[in-house]
């Protein structure tokens, strides 16, 4: 099953001195992320000419404004460059990136991305359920990324520097604790910040993510906005396990 994977290891290995370099996992971070915000912010540009797509808007009475744009863009940026990248950098000097020539097998690699997704769902839920009820740990590091009431796939990092590290940490940390191959650790980032700008969309599309999983096991944009609109429910990110267990699962407005 390994050899499914292995030519595409074998192209992402021919950009070694990239994959190691200390620049990288802020450039593939940025750019994946800004990649999944594109067509969403394509949507918002035509959600006010076009009837078709404003029927999918979560919150259709709202917009999104070219300055709530730049205000975004510009915190993700400073975020990256001023915090992140410098403890890539340490990382980097502390512990090398390790190539081996083997692709994983394919099932190791579906089910591990899958472990780490359970894992940060798991994470974050309880950080944010924390942040939630100590007020002094929500208005001093959680309040931000609540300044819009109304998500937009560019709010999905719009957040303190406490919020994006501590989450950043969750998500390099699970791969880690696996031991999972790089290929595994570079699907389980693209699909963790897949979900979580779909998360933060501001649409219901009928290909969205949510409705892929049965039995309503996975919460996706509409589950994430009443969060955002209510403040009481719905904290897990994605799955809807632990806040059917803890009693803060909403469905409905």
């Amino acid at each position: 099953m390994a050899m499914l994977l292995q030519p595409l290891w074998t192209f992402v290995l021919g950009h070694a001195p990239l994959l190691r370099s200390p620049f990288f996992p802020v450039l593939f971070s940025l750019c994946v992320y800004l990649s999944f915000c594109l067509p969403f912010l394509l949507l918002d540009a035509l959600s006010t000419r076009w009837a078709w797509v404003l029927r999918y808007k979560l919150q259709p009475q709202s917009s999104v404004s070219w300055s709530s744009v730049r205000r975004c863009l510009a915190l993700t940026l400073y975020n990256h460059l001023v915090f992140i990248f410098p403890l890539t950098v340490l990382h980097w000097y502390l512990r090398p990136v390790h190539l081996t020539e083997e692709a994983p097998p394919l099932p190791r690699l579906l089910a591990q991305v899958l472990v780490c997704l359970l894992l940060f769902d798991f994470q974050s839920f309880a950080w944010h359920l924390l942040h939630h009820r100590v007020p002094w740990l929500y208005r001093t590091f959680h309040k931000v990324h609540h300044t819009y009431t109304s998500t937009s796939a560019l709010t999905a990092e719009y957040s303190g520097t406490w919020e994006t590290l501590s989450l950043g940490l969750f998500a390099a940390a699970n791969p880690l604790l696996l031991g999972c191959h790089p290929l595994t650790e570079l699907a389980f980032f693209v699909v963790n910040i897949w979900l979580s700008v779909e998360d933060h969309c501001g649409y219901d599309l009928p290909w969205a993510t949510h409705r892929l999983v049965p039995l309503g096991l996975y919460g996706g944009a509409r589950h994430h906005d009443l969060h955002h609109l209510k403040s009481k429910c719905n904290f897990a990110p994605y799955f809807t396990h632990w806040d059917r267990l803890a009693g803060t699962l909403q469905t409905q407005d």
